[in-house]
C-alpha cells in the first residue's frame, strides 16, 4: 500500500514537474543510481586496467580527439559519455596510486575519504555559513581543533579549510602583511589600503621555498621585490645565520622586515628547515613567523618522526596540506592560525550572508575566517579517515614511506651509476645519472632525455628539477605500496635509457 501511494505522487510530481529527470532529488533516484553505478564500473576499470603510471600519450596526439567534439549536442547515454571519457581522460590519467609514480607530490587516496567525496558532491553544503552547512560547520571546526592541538597550539588557536597550500600561503602573507601594518604602524590596510610604507616591507624565505611565497606578495601588492631568499646549507635548509645577517642588512637598508616563512618539507628535497633558530630570530625582530607544513605535515602523524617538526608550535600560521600527506583527494587543506583574533584582520560582513548579531548570537560562520565565500565540504574526507583509520594508522603509511625514501637513498649512493645530491627528512630525493667516467656527454641533456623517455613510455614517472643551473631527477615516495624493489626498477629503467643515450652520442 505504501508503495503504491508512493509511486502516485512520484508521477503526480513528474507530470507537474516535465523533463526533470537529472535533477538530484527524491524523484530520481533511480537514474541517480544508475548514474553511480556506471561511475563505479568507470572507476573499476580504470583500477583493473592501469599497468603502468601513464599511457604514454602526447599532447598532440590527445589533442586530435577532442577537435570534433560538438559540447553543445547532448544526446549521449551515460553509457556512451563514460566510453567517450575513457577515450578522452581515464586511460590516460596519470595513476598516483601506482607503486611506479614517483614525480610529484601527488599521494594515493584512501577509500574512506572517497566514500565521503559521494556525501560531499551529492548533499553539496556549503561551508561559507551555519544557515549553509550546520553539522559540517562543526565538523570542520572539530578537524581544526584536532589539526590545532597535533601542532601543539592552545585553546586561542583556530583555522579553516583552503584549497591548497598556495592559498594557505597567501592567507598566512595577507595576516602578516596586515597584523604589521596595524600593530606598529597604526595603519589598516583593510581599511584604507596599503601605506606609503608598504613597498619598504620585506618577507623573508630560504631559496628552496615553495613558489607561492613569492606569487603570494606580487598579489598582495608588495611586489617580488619584498621577498629575500636565504640561501640554504648543504642539507638544503635555511641557514638562520645568514637570516639574521639579511634581516640586519634590511633594517640598515631602510627596509621593514615584517615576516618570515620556514619550510617544514620542501618541494624538491623533503627537508625542514631549523624552525625553533628562526622562531627565536621572529621573536627578537618582531617578525610574523608563518610555517608552510603543506609536504611537512605528515610528520604531526607520526611518532616516529614527529621530532623533526619541532618548533611549529611557535608558528603564528601554518600551512597544512591534507591531500599531500594525508592521502586525501584534492583538495583538502588547511589554514591555522595560533590566535584566532588575527582572523579579524579579514573578517567581512554582509546582511544577507553573515550579519555582525551572528557573532553576538553565537552562530558560527566559517566564512568570517577565509577568503573564499562558496566553499565545499572537504573537512568531511578528513573526519571519514581518522574515525575509520586513525591517526596511528595513517602515521604508519608515513613511517613506511620515509624508510622507502632512506633505503632508495642508499641505493643510490651506492650505485656509482648515480649521483645523490641530497638525504631527506621525508621522502624526496634529488640525484642524477651520470655514468661512464671516462667519457665526457652533457649530464643536463642526459638527463633531460631520461626523464622524457620515462613519460613517452610511462612505465615509471619521475619529476625533474633544476639545482644551481643543473638538470637533476627527482624521486617524491608518497605511496605506501612502493617497495625498494620498485624503487630498484625504477633505476634499473633509468640507467636502461641513459645508456642509450651514450650509445647514440
Amino acid at each position: 500500500m505504501n508503495t503504491l501511494i508512493t509511486e502516485k505522487l512520484v508521477s503526480e510530481k513528474e507530470s507537474l514537474f516535465p523533463n526533470l529527470e537529472n535533477l538530484f532529488c527524491d524523484l530520481n533516484i533511480h537514474e541517480y543510481q544508475n548514474a553511480v553505478s556506471k561511475a563505479q564500473e568507470s572507476v573499476i576499470s580504470f583500477l583493473e586496467d592501469t599497468t603502468k603510471p601513464f599511457s604514454g600519450i602526447s599532447p598532440r596526439e590527445l589533442r586530435k580527439q577532442f577537435e570534433n567534439i560538438n559540447l553543445n549536442d547532448p544526446s549521449q547515454t551515460y553509457e556512451e559519455v563514460f566510453e567517450e571519457v575513457k577515450e578522452l581522460y581515464t586511460q590516460h590519467a596519470i595513476a598516483f596510486h601506482h607503486p611506479k609514480y614517483v614525480a610529484h607530490l601527488n599521494c594515493p587516496i584512501v577509500i574512506p575519504a572517497i566514500a565521503a567525496e559521494m556525501l560531499i558532491s551529492s548533499i553539496n553544503s556549503s561551508l561559507d555559513t551555519w544557515d549553509q552547512s550546520a553539522g559540517g560547520t562543526l565538523m570542520e571546526q572539530k578537524l581544526i581543533e584536532w589539526t590545532c592541538n597535533e601542532i601543539g597550539f592552545d585553546h586561542l588557536s583556530d583555522g579553516v579549510f583552503t584549497s591548497g597550500g598556495s592559498q594557505s600561503n597567501l592567507m598566512g602573507m595577507l595576516l602578516a602583511r596586515d597584523h604589521y601594518s596595524l600593530k606598529y604602524l597604526n595603519h589598516s590596510i583593510k581599511k584604507d589600503g596599503l601605506s606609503k610604507d608598504a613597498h619598504r616591507f620585506r618577507i623573508f624565505v630560504s631559496d628552496a621555498a615553495h613558489f607561492s611565497i613569492q606569487k603570494s606578495a606580487s598579489i598582495l601588492g608588495l611586489g617580488e621585490q619584498a621577498i629575500v631568499k636565504i640561501k640554504t646549507d648543504r642539507s638544503f635548509r635555511m641557514n638562520s645565520v645568514l637570516l639574521e645577517d639579511a634581516v640586519r642588512k634590511e633594517i640598515e637598508n631602510g627596509n621593514i622586515p615584517i615576516a618570515v616563512v620556514a619550510t617544514a618539507g620542501t618541494t624538491d628535497f623533503g627537508n625542514v628547515d631549523p624552525m625553533i633558530n628562526i622562531s627565536g630570530i621572529a621573536k627578537k625582530y618582531n617578525l610574523w613567523f608563518h610555517v608552510d607544513a603543506a609536504y611537512g605535515c605528515a610528520l604531526l602523524l607520526t611518532e616516529k618522526y614527529r621530532h623533526l617538526i619541532q618548533g611549529i608550535e611557535d608558528a603564528d600560521s601554518v600551512t597544512v596540506d591534507y591531500h599531500k600527506s594525508f592521502f586525501q583527494p584534492v583538495s583538502s587543506s588547511g589554514f591555522i592560525v595560533r590566535d584566532k583574533k588575527y582572523f579579524g584582520l579579514i573578517t567581512h560582513y554582509a546582511d544577507y550572508l553573515n550579519p555582525k548579531d551572528h557573532d553576538e548570537n553565537e552562530i558560527p560562520n566559517q566564512v568570517n575566517k577565509s577568503i573564499q565565500t562558496t566553499r565545499r565540504f572537504d573537512a568531511l574526507k578528513l573526519w571519514f579517515t581518522l574515525r575509520i583509520i586513525g591517526k596511528k594508522g595513517l602515521g604508519g603509511y608515513i613511517d613506511r614511506i620515509i624508510h622507502t625514501a632512506k633505503e632508495a637513498a642508499i641505493l643510490l649512493e651506492n650505485d656509482p651509476n648515480f649521483e645523490l645530491l641530497n638525504r631527506s627528512d621525508l621522502s624526496a630525493l634529488v640525484f642524477r645519472y651520470s655514468a661512464d667516467p671516462f667519457k665526457t656527454f652533457d649530464l643536463n641533456r642526459i638527463n633531460t632525455y631520461i626523464k622524457s623517455q620515462l613519460y613517452k613510455n610511462g612505465n615509471a614517472l619521475v619529476a625533474g628539477t633544476k639545482v644551481n643551473g643543473q638538470f637533476y631527477l627527482k624521486f617524491t615516495i608518497l605511496n605506501p605500496l612502493t617497495t625498494v624493489e620498485d624503487i630498484k626498477s625504477i633505476l634499473n629503467t633509468i640507467k636502461k635509457h641513459g645508456n642509450e643515450y651514450i650509445e647514440v652520442n
